[in-house]
């Protein structure tokens, strides 16, 4: 198991990232802003327009360290990455695996989604006593029951994503109301992602953007690629396998946006609107919600399977790992993350 270390955040947009030694450096304007050794860095997520020095991307490939380049506004650009770990054995299991298993992975990943979205919902409704009669409530609840059993019973891909699809419509059409502080401003009314038009779909976008990136360097790591995934369809430049993964876990990033708004963390100050009507997260919005997930990810969580704590950040290695095994028949099941 990896040891969870720290993400390097660099959300300055005119900061450049250089090599000195055995140390990041990070410079705006030619002046040192700050210094960090390479062994306290897991990965580096870059929000910065002038970039890296080819010498650091060099170094960071060397020890293995992911670089993730994503636009001030959260759009992911690019990855420079070191040789992943493993042989070649193991992704030509994975494909042979996704071939013959990845309709039965499918099923169980969209079933384990709508079960943690339940229970995400179920959450919101025990801390709030008057939402539990809500019939709009309860309506989204029974679809996402009835499509966790319509889904074990689909018989492609494509019926698969049907399902999902109108599960997600039904749960974000009362995704509002889990905004449950009335001195918040901010409000949802429908998921919008190319561009995200208000400031609750930017957070959504912003930080399923990281998830994904945490779980395309997990998948590196143990030696999957996260080009080839057994849900989404294949595409070029896309980390098809990590978005799957991502599927289990979009609860817990749904949930942490809508406590950074419930408790007033993030607010409208924290957002500007381009002309087009897109709506991002300017730089102060990002460095709150960034400085929250990092301390998010240190939170320690009981893992259904494993049956023992870890660090929510080592969630991505701990799936992948898993998955790995399935794909090498160590388990015979791949164990898809469900809260409990």
């Amino acid at each position: 198991m990896r040891k969870l270390l720290n993400t390097l955040y660099i959300t300055n947009e005119l900061s450049y990232l250089s090599l000195d030694g055995e140390n990041f450096i990070c410079q705006i304007d030619g002046k040192e802003k700050l210094r960090i050794p390479f062994d306290n860095i897991e990965s580096v997520v870059c929000f910065n327009y002038p970039g890296c020095s080819p010498a650091l991307m060099g170094k960071c490939v060397e020890k293995l360290i992911p670089i993730s380049f994503i636009s001030p506004q959260g759009r992911f650009l690019a990855k420079v990455c070191g040789e992943t770990k493993g042989n070649v054995f193991l992704r030509v299991f994975q494909i042979d695996c996704f071939r013959d298993k990845g309709l039965e992975l499918a099923k169980n990943t969209m079933a384990a989604k709508f079960s943690n979205t339940r229970q995400l919902i179920r959450r919101t409704l025990h801390d709030n006593a008057k939402l539990r009669e809500d019939e709009e409530i309860q309506s989204v609840l029974a679809v996402l029951s009835e499509g966790t059993n319509k889904v074990f019973e689909a018989q492609s891909h494509e019926e698969i994503m049907g399902i999902e699809g109108n599960c997600a419509k039904n749960y974000f059409s009362v995704f509002d109301k889990l905004i449950t502080n009335e001195r918040v401003h901010l409000s949802f009314s429908t998921r919008t992602k190319r561009p995200p038009l208000d400031p609750v779909n930017a957070m959504l976008s912003f930080v399923y953007t990281l998830a994904t990136n945490e779980f395309a360097a997990a998948l590196e790591t143990v030696g999957l690629d996260s080009y080839i995934g057994f849900c989404h369809t294949l595409r070029s430049g896309r980390s098809s396998l990590a978005c799957d993964l991502v599927e289990e876990t979009r609860c817990i990033v749904e949930r942490f946006v809508l406590t950074l708004i419930n408790l007033q963390i993030v607010g409208e100050d924290d957002f500007e609107k381009q002309i087009s009507g897109a709506v991002w997260l300017n730089d102060g919005g990002r460095r709150k919600v960034l400085t929250k997930w990092q301390e998010k990810k240190r939170t320690e969580m009981n893992h259904p399977y494993l049956n023992q704590k870890i660090p929510l950040g080592l969630l991505p290695y701990v799936q992948s790992n898993l998955l790995a095994k399935f794909i090498r028949e160590d388990i015979e099941e791949y164990p898809p993350f469900l809260v409990k």
